[in-house]
């Protein structure tokens, strides 16, 4: 999964925790805070659903994510070899 598919999935998730946000215009350098409108409880919801829908678990987080790229990087990151070419439906 490339880094536009897992921005699809990203804005899929958008759509369900703030869907009054402007999704198509997310991009990698949209602020989740100030951009989207993530606020904690929605971060944990986002957390929530990326776990789910990418087969991981957020552990040992040292800093809260600011950007779209930095969720994308994480991800990345900590994706499986099974889901890395797996394209989930949003």
């Amino acid at each position: 999964m490339d880094r536009n598919q897992i921005l699809d999935e990203l804005k899929g998730i958008f759509r369900i925790i703030k869907p009054n946000s402007e999704i198509d215009s997310i991009t990698e350098d949209s602020n989740l805070l100030k951009d989207i409108g993530i606020d904690s409880l929605s971060m944990l919801l986002m957390a929530l659903a990326i776990e789910e829908k990418f087969s991981f678990k957020f552990e040992n987080m040292d800093r809260p994510f600011n950007t779209v790229g930095e969720v994308i990087d994480h991800i990345e990151k900590n994706m499986s070899g099974d889901n890395a070419n797996q394209t989930v439906a949003a």
